[in-house]
Formats: C-alpha cells, structure tokens, sequence
C-alpha cells in the first residue's frame, strides 16, 4: 500500500510545480511503458520508477537512517538487453527509466523523495548473469541512507536538466 501511496504523493509532488507541464501514468498493462510516473518538463517526457524502503531493512546508527530498497519488476518476464540478448529477469534494465523516486518515508514518517539517475544505480552482481549481461542490468536491492549520499538527491530538477543537456549535445552532435 505504501507504494500506491508514494506513486500518488509524487506525482502530487510534481503537478505542483509549474515547470512541469504535464504529469501521468501509462497504463500498467502497456508493455512498452512500464514506468510509475511520466512527465513533460522542457519540451522532453521523463519516466521516473517509484520505490519503497523495505521496512524490515533499516537502521539506525546516531543520526544516519539507511535501508535498502527494492528496484526489480514485479514479475520474472524476457527482456531484450541492448546487445540482442534475451534474458529472463525481474531485474529493470539500465536506461528503461530516467530516475528513481524512493520514498523513504519509514525512516522518519515524513514524506520525502530521494531521487537518482537510473545510470547511477548499482549493476546486477548475481552469478545468474554474464559479466556482459550484468553490465545492462540493475541491481535488484539498494541500499539508501538518510541524510542522502551520492547518488541520490532531494531535488530531481539539476537531475532533469543534466538528462537534457545531454539530449541537447547529442542532437547537435547528429546536426554535425
């Protein structure tokens, strides 16, 4: 239930901020958007994965909360990885989202995000996978403190304008 709530306090998050133009859900049947939360920010839709900390992960050492969270697909199912292998995983695929929205709210019962760049996520290290395949693949577990650590931040919106500088470049890279 935790997760529902956190998809709705996000994307209440984001409508109420006017640089985003658009805020919704693609259906969760839709195969080819299994995202949580999409926007329009900047003239370019954004998907963001919406997570939870697992309650039973957490600790306390003085100040510092840390947890774990799960980052997996709800379902063991065939993906195609970027090197035209196939594999069959739970696992979310590097780049199958632009940011993850953890909502720590079981650390301090305050309703926070944590966000970070679905590239700056910890790889699958499970012997299930090759070396190669591994490097396409997203760990399954992360762990997360608070106060934050890098990779995660408070605010999405540097994260946002990193992602369309980069958009920016390469499309005046393909201009020549």
């Amino acid at each position: 239930m935790i997760g529902y709530i956190g998809e709705f306090k996000l994307r209440k998050l984001l409508l109420a901020e006017e640089r985003i133009s658009h805020v919704h859900k693609y259906d969760d049947h839709d195969r080819t958007h299994k995202n949580d939360v999409a926007i329009s920010y900047e003239g370019y839709e954004f998907t963001f994965e919406v997570k939870s900390l697992q309650t039973n992960s957490i600790r306390k050492i003085g100040d510092v909360y840390s947890g774990d969270f799960q980052c997996d697909a709800s379902d063991r199912r065939p993906v195609r990885l970027p090197n035209g292998e196939t594999v069959e995983t739970t696992c979310l695929l590097v780049g199958g989202f632009d940011l993850v929205a953890v909502n720590p709210f079981a650390f301090r019962e305050q309703w926070d995000f944590a966000f970070a760049l679905n590239r700056d996520l910890p790889r699958s290290k499970s012997n299930k996978y090759t070396p190669k395949q591994q490097k396409y693949l997203l760990a399954t577990s992360v762990k997360i403190t608070w106060p934050l650590q890098s990779p995660f931040a408070t605010d999405p919106f540097p994260l946002l304008d990193e992602l369309i500088a980069e958009k920016e470049r390469r499309r005046k890279k393909q201009k020549g």
